[in-house]
């Protein structure tokens, strides 16, 4: 079974270097648009704190958590806006201790948790480093959009390793999500890394295959970039029927965002 310290410490310095980047903007700069539709940056690390909160109920709490997920299918379409809202309307300086609390308690309860426990989400159950993963990728991508926002570049780490191991995995659940039928066989996919290593998934031999930058790949299915902006490849039918629908969170079929070209 995976240990999960390496990812939970990583997701740790992921929102570390995010906590340091929100934290020196003054007040009024929170209410900045994201490229995210509806939403500012006030909305972004309410969506954060709302989410750590699911995740710690999941793992603590699975009655409480149980209650969340009728909510989620009452109103599936609406629900992870709704949380946003309910949390954005805190004071920044409340909102951002709100997320400190709430990401301390679910690292304590990360680390806490029995060796190959399983904990209930949204889509299929998690493991403990499941868990933090998901939440390193959701900490990364919403984390780009309030960059974006404010005029921050942020320089990819390898940290992105997890994120695109989670890409690879959700394969067949973003096929899924879409009514799809998944592929019976493998992919191949081969990313660079940020410092040049070459990171790879599936049997060498796969005849569906992807390649390109590691980024590249993380910004595709975490959807904060339209596949026609992005250097990846797709040798195969499947693979390139993939690179349109992949997402590597939770829930409904994402909008994704427009080509460059058609956002200007």
């Amino acid at each position: 079974m995976a240990d999960p310290t390496r990812v939970i410490d990583d997701l740790c310095a992921e929102s570390d270097e995010l906590d340091r980047l929100v934290a020196g903007v003054e007040a009024g700069r929170w209410g900045t648009a994201t490229p995210a539709a509806g939403w500012d940056v006030a909305h972004q690390i309410a969506h954060l704190a709302w989410t750590d909160r699911s995740a710690l109920l999941a793992v603590t709490d699975a009655d409480g958590f149980r209650e969340l997920v009728e909510r989620a299918l009452a109103a599936p379409h609406t629900f992870v806006d709704e949380g946003a809202e309910e949390y954005a309307r805190a004071a920044p300086a409340e909102l951002l201790a709100r997320w400190r609390e709430g990401r301390a308690a679910l690292e304590k309860a990360l680390r806490e948790a029995p060796a190959g426990a399983r904990f209930p989400w949204y889509g299929p159950p998690m493991s403990a480093a499941s868990m933090a993963t998901a939440r390193l990728m959701e900490t990364w991508a919403h984390g780009l959009d309030m960059a974006d926002a404010l005029g921050v570049v942020r320089p990819p780490s390898d940290r992105l390793r997890h994120v695109a191991w989670l890409g690879v995995r959700t394969r067949d659940f973003a096929y899924g999500v879409h009514g799809l039928t998944p592929p019976a066989e493998p992919f191949r996919v081969e990313l660079t890394g940020p410092g040049g290593g070459v990171w790879a998934y599936g049997p060498e031999d796969a005849a569906q295959r992807v390649t390109g930058p590691a980024l590249d790949f993380c910004l595709l299915v975490t959807q904060r970039a339209h596949r026609a902006d992005l250097a990846l490849t797709a040798d195969g039918p499947d693979a390139d029927r993939w690179l349109d629908i992949a997402q590597a969170f939770a829930g409904p079929p994402g909008g994704g965002r427009e080509p460059e070209e058609d956002a200007r």
